[in-house]
């Protein structure tokens, strides 16, 4: 397997119907996991994933007793990475999406099994020691957004910012340019559609190629253009101007 033993892997997943379709899925397409064992629960996950030190646990967000967030606060002495595996919940999904954490959506797609399960192959590949887990618990209790932790992707790897510090966002193709209070600038691996969809206020998007901190805003003129605390000039398309002048209202 290209330098890798099979990856242990653990299904934590109160529904025993999913937990056998996932296993005949990861059998079937999946042949570098080794499931080596499962719970129904986090009253039984906590003290397996504990004793079993596995490198991957396919989490399901909701379940009996808590939900996916605790166990990742009760195990973060372990380092593991983590699929989950929810039914759409916007407030779960965003708080993956800013962790850039690996999620399936039920019912399972093979094909978006097949994606995660190589993505989380090529971490260990690499031995990216980022632990996400952390992250993500620490963004999950934390109400406060800016003080929330955004995961970047970049073609190096991962970068991890918090979210006070992002001034702008600029489509770039395939790619976003964000660009940060101490002037620097990040190329992501992601669409803007990506941020318009994760990041909440203060972030608001005002043309097709530009989501903003509107706490960043210096002046606007009526001409259509912002001008933010970098200097920055950005210009407010009319499909997006009613909602950003509400904002100030």
């Amino acid at each position: 397997m290209n330098g890798i033993q099979k990856i242990k892997s653990v299904i934590v997943e109160d529904e025993a119907a999913a937990r056998e379709v996932l296993k005949n899925y990861l059998k079937k397409y999946c042949p570098q996991i080794d499931v080596i064992d499962e719970a129904s629960n986090i009253k039984e996950a906590v003290p397996l994933l504990h004793e079993t030190q596995p490198q991957l646990v396919f989490l399901d967000v909701e379940m009996p007793f808590g939900n996916a967030f605790d166990v990742l606060e009760a195990c973060k002495d372990l380092q593991f990475e983590t699929i989950f595996v929810t039914a759409f919940s916007e407030y779960s999904l965003k708080a993956l999406n800013q962790s850039a954490a690996y999620y399936l959506l039920k019912p399972i797609s093979i094909e978006e099994l097949i994606i995660a399960v190589n993505k989380v192959q090529q971490q260990l590949l690499n031995h990216d020691l980022l632990n996400r887990n952390k992250i993500i618990v620490e963004n999950f209790k934390e109400p406060k957004h800016e003080k929330q932790q955004v995961i970047l992707p970049t073609l190096e790897g991962f970068e991890v910012v918090m979210m006070k510090d992002i001034v702008r966002l600029k489509g770039n193709g395939n790619f976003t340019d964000l660009f940060l209070v101490d002037g620097s600038k990040k190329m992501v691996c992601r669409f803007l559609k990506h941020f318009s969809e994760i990041l909440p206020l203060p972030f608001i998007r005002v043309h097709k190629s530009h989501i903003i901190n509107i706490n960043f805003v210096k002046s606007y003129n009526k001409g259509g253009f912002i001008t933010l605390q970098d200097e920055a000039e950005i210009e407010v398309s009319n499909t997006y101007k009613e909602d950003f002048l509400n904002k100030f209202r």
